[in-house]
């Protein structure tokens, strides 16, 4: 018997496309996703993000639109790549929804991929009589919920520039600090 592998047979695993979204375009998106809310006359008075994925747009999207009052609600669902909880939950600290009673809130997130984080939340807000759009960068096929602005339409895995590289360690922040 050969020890050889014949590499014509091996099939290595299916990597999958990505999208591949860079810090300066995402500051092009911003943009253009609040060039949209402008141009259909909402007008929100409170920009709320859900965290963490929307966190950076959130407050992109608050500075293009000139708004001051933001907030976040916490949701937990993904655990890693393609990996997910059985559902969106909900996790301190949490928003004070009653406050926003009346009120017209932009919803942030960074994609709407099953849409279900998304539609947890604006669920959430609209039971306490909230006007609530919703806006993300990108939005799958799949979703449940498809936002009221959206920059792109994707049904690759994406690759977020906040998100791209592995929590910091310690021996890397020792590293770079001697560096």
């Amino acid at each position: 018997m050969s020890s050889e592998i014949d590499a014509s047979s091996s099939v290595a695993p299916a990597v999958p496309e990505r999208e591949v979204l860079s810090w300066d375009l995402f500051g092009e998106a911003s943009r253009e996703l609040a060039g949209q809310v402008v141009l259909s006359e909402f007008d929100p008075e409170i920009v709320v993000a859900i965290a963490r994925g929307g966190l950076l747009l959130a407050g992109s999207i608050a500075y293009a639109l000139g708004v001051k009052s933001c907030g976040s609600m916490n949701v937990e669902f993904y655990t890693g790549v393609d990996e997910r909880l059985p559902e969106p939950l909900v996790i301190p600290p949490m928003l004070d929804g009653p406050s926003l009673r009346g009120r017209r809130v932009l919803l942030v997130d960074d994609v709407s991929d099953s849409g279900r984080t998304l539609a947890l939340v604006r669920g959430m807000l609209t039971a306490d009589n909230v006007d609530v759009r919703t806006v993300t960068l990108y939005s799958k096929p799949r979703t449940v919920l498809v936002p009221d602005f959206v920059w792109r339409h994707t049904d690759r895995w994406i690759t977020f520039p906040w998100s791209a590289l592995p929590p910091v360690t310690r021996a890397e922040a020792l590293t770079a600090r001697e560096a």
